[in-house]
């Protein structure tokens, strides 16, 4: 007989015999099973379908699976009688078997929270597990998170990126190496089941972040009120810094009404000249007046922009992700020149607002990654003008203010997606003066193709090809990454095609030098 599950908040507690049921078998699916059944715990896998390794590894681990449709309470699970179910984040609110376990009265757990129980499995020297920092966004989560523990590493501290990254934060919790930090980006999904969790398995981070607010995921939460509630509990109980986005009031207006840990501070960021305890850009310098004794007289200096120009990095919205991170590492004593050898190191992902190529007089851009409104409108004030490669899955969301906006300024609009009517019904009405043109194929293989055959047909010198589709890519992809790959490939055909040298693959990252925050 197992403990009390509310004695269950600590790796050494009595796990065994729990029954807990595992819905979904991902990579995070298949990390909270994995724990589980370490810690002795008697656990079903719930999915719908699964890999060939993780159907052959569950059994090896000592969990039994069920797979099979779930678009209703499968019998094995009912019989199964769980004490704790603990969902994989692709499981909505309004899903059957999320539904039954909360009319059931089973405690719903994610695997955020699962990890946060377990915590203390490795510690550090003084027996404490390693603090957590949380950061959430519609856009720049990731970058955020990789710079975040890039300055952390640079500063002497053991950091880990994991969470929504790719990483399972209960695969960083069980590393036997350890780490003094773990830096976990957040899904506003996740955050949705930490909402949901029981005062003991509450998350008390050391600091945490959204960086801003737009609407996205409406069909998963419901609602936007819905979407913006659930990342606003990345503030709760924070213990030191809430690091917020000035320029977006709603990340302000969380940090107002959060429940924090007393003593925690407010810190904001923006492209503009800090106020005492915030960090800000003055005369093109990246400072910091908040984690300084003198802070209402002086400032400390990060970079500058035309440092991170040099880098690739001067894009706006990556200067504020840069100034995010920053706040967070400052706020666990990393120092400035530590910040500052560190971004000269930094690099970009893949498929954020990456040049892959400049040739022939065009600059062919891939932020695949762009995957909402909020993230396309930053890549199109980044490269106004862009003959803009958009759409694709839209999630319910509606593009009109972006095509309204940001979109007015695009020098053609090249529309993919399988449902592109209510793309070119927008640029119609609300930017009659943009051309639009469809893509139109009925294969994956050949979209970028034609993509790219149509974008060099309409390019004159100068011209910069932005693949910015501010949509999912399910409808015709299997990820952004794909998307982006596929896009990249076909690029690099065109220019063989010509028959003459490419552009140089290392500019990577980088915006115009005429476009600077």
């Amino acid at each position: 007989m197992s403990a009390p599950l509310d004695a269950l908040t600590s790796w050494h507690a009595d796990w065994k015999g729990l029954r807990v049921a595992v819905l979904g078998l991902s990579v995070t699916g298949f990390s909270a099973a994995d724990t589980l059944t370490e810690l002795g715990a008697d656990v079903l896998v719930i999915s719908e379908s699964a890999s060939e390794e993780y159907e052959r590894l569950v059994p090896v681990i000592g969990a039994r699976l069920a797979l099979g449709p779930l678009d209703a309470v499968p019998q094995e699970l009912v019989d199964f009688a769980p004490q704790v179910v603990v969902a994989s984040p692709g499981f909505a609110p309004s899903h059957p078997l999320i539904r039954w376990t909360q009319d059931a009265g089973i405690a719903l757990w994610g695997d955020v929270e699962l990890a946060w129980r377990v915590r203390d499995k490795v510690v550090r020297a003084d027996g404490t597990p390693a603090d957590w920092v949380l950061i959430t966004g519609t856009n720049g989560k990731t970058t955020t998170t990789q710079l975040t523990a890039t300055l952390l590493v640079e500063g002497g501290l053991r950091a880990a990126p994991c969470g929504n990254i790719g990483v399972p934060v209960l695969d960083a919790v069980r590393d036997p190496a350890g780490f003094d930090v773990l830096v976990v980006e957040l899904s506003s999904h996740q955050l949705w089941y930490i909402g949901q969790s029981a005062p003991e398995g509450e998350l008390v981070p050391h600091s945490s972040v959204c960086l801003n607010i737009a609407d996205d995921h409406l069909v998963w939460h419901g609602s936007a009120d819905a979407y913006r509630a659930a990342k606003a509990f990345v503030y709760r109980n924070t213990r030191v810094a809430c690091v917020y986005n000035k320029a977006d009031l709603a990340t302000r207006e969380m940090v107002e009404d959060a429940d924090v840990t007393e003593g925690a501070r407010a810190i904001g960021f923006d492209l503009g000249v800090p106020g005492p305890g915030d960090l800000g850009i003055v005369d093109g310098i990246l400072v910091d007046r908040a984690f300084l004794d003198d802070r209402r007289n002086s400032a400390l200096e990060l970079t500058t922009i035309a440092e991170l120009e040099r880098l690739g990095l001067s894009a706006p919205h990556i200067v504020q992700n840069i100034l995010a991170a920053s706040a967070l590492a400052r706020a666990l004593g990393t120092q400035p020149e530590a910040i500052r050898r560190a971004l000269a190191g930094f690099h970009l992902d893949e498929h954020r607002i990456q040049v892959i190529a400049r040739h022939a007089g065009i600059t062919w851009v891939d932020d695949s990654k762009a995957t909402n409104p909020h993230a396309a409108a930053s890549s199109l004030r980044a490269y106004p003008g862009a003959l803009w490669v958009v759409g694709g899955d839209l999630k319910g969301v509606d593009l009109t203010e972006l095509i309204a906006g940001a979109g007015r300024t695009a020098g053609a609009a090249l529309v993919i997606g399988v449902r592109r009517d209510e793309i070119v019904a927008a640029f119609a009405r609300h930017a009659p003066d943009v051309p639009v043109h469809e893509v139109v194929t009925g294969e994956t293989e050949d979209v970028m193709t034609r993509v790219v055959q149509l974008a060099a047909g309409i390019a004159t010198d100068g011209s910069t090809v932005l693949l910015a589709p501010a949509a999912a890519s399910f409808d015709q992809f299997t990820s952004y990454a794909d998307r982006g790959r596929r896009f990249a490939e076909a690029v690099r055909t065109w220019i063989d095609s010509t028959g003459t040298d490419r552009g140089s693959a290392d500019d990577t990252g980088g915006s115009p030098s005429a476009h600077r925050p």
